[in-house]
Parts: structure tokens; sequence; C-alpha cells
């Protein structure tokens, strides 16, 4: 089996036409660093090029699938990194390079030639969200909550996949409010293919997988093409680059500027709390100046 610092795969034991990818920092809510995209990527091929493998499931340790990008490093630390330059001009094309990076990555679960099937538990959070929704299927658990809170400030869903998956009108709902929706609430509205009790999880994803699995590869792959096709004919590849690029903005703009330094001076879960309760968010000049006075 292949060896990763932040995930593990592997048939399933009871089921080998099923691979298992398991988010695995369980102690960060398996958020992501800076080397878990590429790892999903690298899993993702492994899982391809196993002949006995039909269908691949993707799922989180510990208390949730994953909670975002792990905002200690990104968010409230002291050290910049590609996708958040504060120190020197930033470079909108370096910062879109390593973010679109990450995008591809997390969309080597949509490209897979073999089905791919997020199973939620817990949360589904920011840059998670991204994850679970580039997989073909998704099962959650009824208590589970998925969402792109950041669409509030400091980030735009680099996959684009919400209008995809939900429509236009439901997906502007989620990216205007930042709000997050549990799993009854995702099946309704068709995101999740199921949202059953959080006991029952384990058994109905593998009930879908298995299901699955029994389908000759060619034809899982055929019929993964065309439905792809549509989306790309819709223009999903034009428009996960706005969505990278204006990612990058809405964190080095006066807002995002504010929000990553009042993460850095009181802490992200004080920025975040912010940022959720629905008090408003400084904007233009305030935003500015109080950045002025974080920075002082």
């Amino acid at each position: 089996m292949p060896v990763f610092s932040t995930l593990q795969i592997a048939p399933d034991a009871a089921h080998p036409a099923v691979a298992r990818l398991l988010l695995n920092r369980p102690e960060r809510l398996n958020a992501i660093n800076d080397a878990m995209p590429g790892e999903i990527r690298a899993a993702v091929e492994w899982a391809n090029a196993q002949d006995a493998i039909h269908v691949i499931v993707i799922e989180g340790a510990g208390k949730g699938f994953c909670g975002g990008y792990d905002l200690s490093q990104f968010g409230e630390g002291q050290i910049d990194h590609p996708c958040q330059q504060e120190q020197f001009p930033w470079d909108p094309m370096v910062d879109y390079a390593y973010m679109k990076r990450n995008t591809e990555d997390f969309m080597s679960l949509w490209r897979s030639a073999k089905p791919t099937i997020a199973k939620v538990h817990g949360y589904a959070a920011a840059g998670g969200s991204d994850i679970a929704l580039c997989c073909d299927l998704l099962v959650m658990a009824d208590t589970a909550r998925i969402g792109y809170m950041p669409t509030r400030v400091w980030g735009c869903p680099t996959t684009a996949m919400w209008a995809y998956r939900l429509g236009a009108t439901r997906a502007k709902q989620l990216m205007f409010t930042g709000d997050t929706i549990d799993g009854k609430r995702a099946a309704d509205w068709g995101l999740a293919n199921e949202c059953v009790p959080e006991a029952e999880l384990e058994a109905a994803t593998m009930r879908l997988a298995t299901r699955i699995a029994g389908v000759p590869r060619s034809h899982l792959a055929m019929h993964k093409m065309v439905v792809n096709q549509v989306m790309l004919t819709m223009g999903l590849e034009q428009t996960q680059m706005m969505a990278t690029v204006f990612d990058g903005i809405t964190r080095h703009n006066p807002e995002g500027l504010w929000f990553r330094r009042y993460a850095q001076a009181e802490g992200f879960k004080a920025a975040v709390q912010w940022r959720d309760s629905g008090r408003p968010i400084p904007e233009g000049q305030e935003a500015r100046d109080l950045v002025a006075q974080l920075e002082a």
C-alpha cells in the first residue's frame, strides 16, 4: 500500500473492489495542509491503477470529514505562504498557481475514471466541502453539516462546485450567507444522494459502494465521462479559473487583510466568531483603518 503523511488508502477488507481513502489528521479535524491536496491526487491515481478496484470511498478520521484549510497555518500564523503574501507586494499569479494546483488535486476525485463517494460525518467545511463536492456521490449523516463559511469574508470556493451541484438559486443562498446545511437538507436539496442517522452511515455508504462495484470498470468510466462532459460544456473549467482568481482577491483586499490581521491579533476562533455571527464585517476604508491599527 502507498504511504502518505495526511491520509491512508487501501482496499476494504471485506469488499476489495472498494478502496477506502481516509483523511487522517484527526487531531486537526483533518484540516488541509500543504501536503494533503497532492496526496489526495496520488491516492486517487493509485486506486485508478488497481484493476481490482472499482469505486473509491473518501472519509475522515475522528470527529468529522474535513474542517477546511488548517488555519493555524494559513490564518492566524505569522509566516506567509504562497497563497497569503503580505510582507511584499501580492503576486496574483503566484497565488493563482498555488491555489489552482490544489483545485486540480481535489478535482482528481471528479476526474477519476472510478466513481468516488464522499462519506460525510461531522463537518465538511470550507475547503473540506470542496473535497466532498468533487466526489461523484455524497452520503451524509443527518447530523453532518456542509458549507463554505469563508464566503462571508476571506474566501471563494475554488472548485465552484456549488452551482453545478445545487443550481443557481440555492448556490447563491449559501454563497451570500456562508451558512452550512445539515445532511437532511442536503438530501432534500439534491446535494447529497442519501442522508441517514450517523450510526447507519457506514452501512449506507458501503451498500451504495458495493452496488456500484459490481459494474464493469469500463461501463462506470463511460457513464461518468458522459455526465462530466455536460458539466464541462456548461463551463466548469472556466468557472473554476474565475473562482480561483477571486479567492486570491478575497484574501488580499481590505476586508480579507482585516480578517487575517484580526485572526493574528485575537486568534482564529475570535475571527471566525465575528465572521459567522452576522455582525457587520468591516469593509473599505474602515477595514483599511483597522488593519493599520492592528499592524501598529
